[in-house]
């Protein structure tokens, strides 16, 4: 007789999600929200959704967010529960949460049993309190790398991504960018078609690059006298121009001597690395939007030779052009077109 071909089972992962008095609401709600809008498009095929989803809390019950919204959560799971992804949240209330030692060994030990762990935002400060991010690279809010990188020498912070992977430990960027690590975390499972749909479904953009700033160069040059603000809206309209000390000194009405000193003193880089910064931010957008040809990005982003574009790109994101384009390059929809930009 024939034999019934076999079926593979389909395999569900199931994601804890931490939750903790004043946890970010966002934090939660967004990698949830990508999770559960994934099982909804899976059922909406008569197929067997992928995840099993729990918010979990210190004592069961509800948590109460930062933005005053209570959270429904389960007890803390057995350490050793099968389990494949943890992600930790953050938050105003994740510095408190990171002091508490009774949750700070259960993420160390629930870690130990999970295929893979993520932070968002500020919940990277409870994994590092574990010590599960010595050696490695991680990223949280821009505005709290530097006290990371002081409190925890051990690793390697980068206040530049989206969201970094380091092994089996991804963490990521400021609040929203929980919702570029969880489509990440859908992409790697599922696949980018899955991951698109998703995205599609919320409105999202899928999915901002893990490299990806997260702030412009501009805001990221911003200082509260407000002195170059102008001087950086005419440096990005102008990078194919002279940027040189003399030029943009004479732009800013300054001396080349008092401008250099003011300079570096209100952004903390020399002009020549602000003006780096700016053209190898305007030829990641052109790799990664437009089709292009390698010549032109040079030219409209204003570096003299593809070679000093490879170095810069080297210096500041350690990463070739043609290797960032390679991994970002595309518009989502598949089509290959150009897409305008103005410079």
């Amino acid at each position: 007789m024939p034999k019934t071909p076999r079926i593979p089972p389909v395999m569900i992962r199931t994601i804890e999600i931490l939750a903790f008095p004043s946890v970010q609401l966002l934090d939660i709600a967004g990698p949830l929200q990508v999770f559960a809008s994934t099982n909804d498009l899976f059922r909406a095929k008569d197929e067997v959704p992928p995840y099993w989803l729990a918010v979990v809390g210190n004592a069961g019950g509800a948590v109460v967010s930062s933005a005053g919204l209570g959270l429904a959560t389960e007890p803390l799971p057995a350490p050793d529960a099968p389990l494949d992804t943890l992600i930790i949240p953050g938050g105003a209330g994740a510095r408190p949460a990171a002091a508490d030692p009774v949750l700070r060994d259960w993420i160390f030990a629930r870690a130990k049993n999970a295929r893979r762990v993520a932070s968002v935002c500020t919940g990277a400060y409870l994994l590092a309190e574990t010590g599960l991010l010595d050696g490695r690279r991680a990223v949280t809010h821009w505005t709290r790398c530097a006290d990371l990188a002081e409190r925890f020498p051990a690793i390697t912070v980068e206040a530049d991504p989206i969201f970094i992977q380091d092994g089996p430990i991804w963490t990521s960027a400021g609040i929203t960018a929980g919702i570029d690590l969880a489509l990440a975390l859908v992409e790697q499972d599922l696949g980018r078609a899955t991951a698109l749909a998703v995205a599609r479904h919320l409105v999202v953009f899928l999915k901002r690059p893990g490299g990806q700033a997260q702030f412009s160069t501009t805001l990221s040059l911003q200082e509260t006298d407000a002195r170059f603000d102008a001087l950086h809206g005419w440096i990005a309209d102008n990078l194919a121009a002279d940027l040189s000390v003399t030029a943009l000194a004479a732009e800013a009405g300054m001396s080349e001597r008092s401008f250099a000193r003011h300079y570096r003193q209100a952004t903390g880089v020399t002009p020549a690395q602000a003006v780096e910064r700016f053209r190898v931010e305007a030829a990641r957008r052109m790799l990664a939007d437009t089709r292009w040809p390698l010549k032109r990005v040079v030219a409209r982003a204003g570096f003299g030779s593809e070679e000093t574009m490879r170095r810069s790109f080297l210096r500041l994101i350690a990463t070739a052009p043609q290797d960032y384009r390679r991994r970002f390059s595309g518009t989502l929809d598949g089509s290959t077109g150009p897409v305008s930009l103005r410079t």
